[in-house]
């Protein structure tokens, strides 16, 4: 028995909807479609956080999120635009603990607001980016 939903999915012991399959990665409508054709892309072998994904497969999923979107765009769903979103960790608002990238199709009118309110809108000095900056240099291995 998978403890992961989206592992038990990959390994067919849970139902998928597939778009995509490779090596790395996999690509399934999300069973929540806030519009219709909201996809997922999941790595294939587990990883919990964006930190625990080896580059290689991180990069194939945006490489298929890119393909999907254009799919998106020629497949007679209302789509004129589409978003990309991952969130790393339950702060973050992950709440399947295995990466995956949302490519979700918009349309104008479709009432969807992925935005960050103007109350949360911050414009700090130049030097304090700077500082900001410095801090996540030093973090880069």
């Amino acid at each position: 028995m998978f403890r992961c939903i989206f592992c038990a999915i990959l390994a067919g012991q849970a139902e998928g909807s597939f778009v995509y399959r490779d090596d790395l990665c996999t690509a399934f409508l999300d069973i929540h479609q806030p519009t219709a054709g909201k996809l997922l892309v999941v790595p294939n072998l587990h990883a919990a956080a964006l930190a625990d994904l080896p580059p290689q497969t991180g990069g194939r999923m945006l490489q298929v999120a890119q393909k999907l979107a254009a799919a998106l765009r020629r497949s007679g769903l209302p789509c004129e635009g589409v978003n990309l979103f991952l969130a790393d960790g339950r702060a973050a608002g992950q709440d399947v603990f295995h990466v995956h990238l949302h490519v979700m199709p918009r349309f104008t009118g479709d009432g969807i607001r992925l935005q960050v309110g103007q109350s949360h809108a911050i414009y700090p000095p130049r030097f304090e980016l700077d500082r900001l900056a410095a801090e996540i240099l030093k973090a880069l291995p």
